[in-house]
């Protein structure tokens, strides 16, 4: 991971198990992968396995835009982490760890060149905090 990484987090009411399938599973991912309410996530493919593909869907409700987010899998250790590397050659992982209250979500990213820092996090952030709502509504 690059020194400019950036890292969201965020702590769910659930215990560990749940949180790792809310969070990789297709059926949930569309729930609640997106940032903000105007946007949605119409479609979710997931292999979820070292060298496994997977293609989100992001899209404006009102139609304006939509963009695809795939990548594929470079490390997977269930209910612990997952790595993988964007189709832009950007590189994330998401760590799950136990906690008193749930479980911590983290995800660490490697910026897009050229966009504003502060609106990638926000956008990152605003994703996991739509997770933690998402998993908090259908315990």
């Amino acid at each position: 991971m690059s020194q400019n990484a950036i890292t969201v987090s965020t702590q769910v009411s659930v215990p560990l198990e749940k949180a790792w399938h809310y969070y990789t599973e297709a059926e949930h991912v569309i729930n609640w992968n997106f940032a903000s309410p105007d946007w949605h996530c119409p479609a979710a493919v997931n292999d979820l396995r070292e060298g496994g593909d997977f293609k989100i869907t992001m899209a404006a409700k009102d139609g304006s835009m939509k963009f695809d987010l795939e990548g594929t899998y470079d490390e997977v250790s269930p209910h612990r982490l997952i790595a993988y590397t964007l189709s832009n050659g950007r590189k994330v992982t998401v760590g799950f760890a136990k906690t008193d209250d749930g479980t911590e979500v983290e995800v660490q990213f490697e910026p897009e060149e050229g966009q504003d820092q502060e609106d990638q996090r926000s956008g990152w952030q605003g994703i996991l905090d739509n997770y933690r709502s998402y998993t908090s509504g259908i315990q």
